[in-house]
């Protein structure tokens, strides 16, 4: 039996790892508690820090920060809004220019084709005129030139007829009476020329 006894030593040793079993069981026990926790102190750091922030007003001020942000993208959009607005009214003024401008151009373009016409057809009665004068002036021309070239033919006539008829005369009479009666006569048929 004495072999089956435990030892004094073996006895301590046992109530040792008893006791350090119960250690570790009140460590862990300890350790297991709320406010052990590492995620507990990060709650309440949490917590505190938001406590903070209430207490500075600091959730007011981004809401007012927010609140003054959303106004001034308000304010742009109206803005935004009223610039369209007012290139849209430029557009339809331009449209309307250009109509008007387009309108001004068919008009003044059909005006500059009637008056090019009126004054082609001016042109026209103009040259007719002109050239209804001239051939006037020609025909004009041409019976003066007839008017002279007859009196230059009677002329040369009645001097070719005279300077015969006085060779005649000068042949049939002779003296002085002769010369006076050929000189009467050569001025009768000069009148009569």
């Amino acid at each position: 039996m004495a072999d089956n006894a435990p030892t004094l030593e073996e006895g301590v040793e046992h109530a040792a790892d008893h006791a350090l079993d119960a250690a570790h069981g009140a460590v862990e026990h300890v350790s297991t508690a709320f406010y052990a926790d590492p995620t507990f102190w990060a709650t309440v750091a949490v917590l505190i820090f938001l406590g903070i922030l209430v207490w500075k007003k600091i959730p007011a001020a981004i809401a007012k920060s927010l609140d003054d942000r959303a106004a001034k993208i308000r304010d742009e959009l109206d803005e935004a809004r009223k610039l369209r607005e007012q290139a849209q009214e430029m557009l339809a003024e331009a449209e309307r220019r250009k109509a008007n401008a387009e309108a001004d151009a068919a008009m003044i373009t059909s005006e500059a084709e009637a008056e090019a016409t009126a004054i082609a057809e001016q042109a026209r009665k103009d040259l007719d005129e002109r050239i209804a004068r001239r051939e006037k002036m020609a025909e004009d021309r041409i019976g003066r030139a007839e008017a002279e070239a007859t009196q230059q033919v009677r002329t040369a006539a009645a001097d070719a007829a005279s300077a015969a008829a006085a060779r005649i005369l000068k042949d049939k009479l002779t003296g002085a009476a002769a010369t006076k009666q050929f000189e009467q006569a050569l001025a009768d048929v000069k009148k009569a020329l």
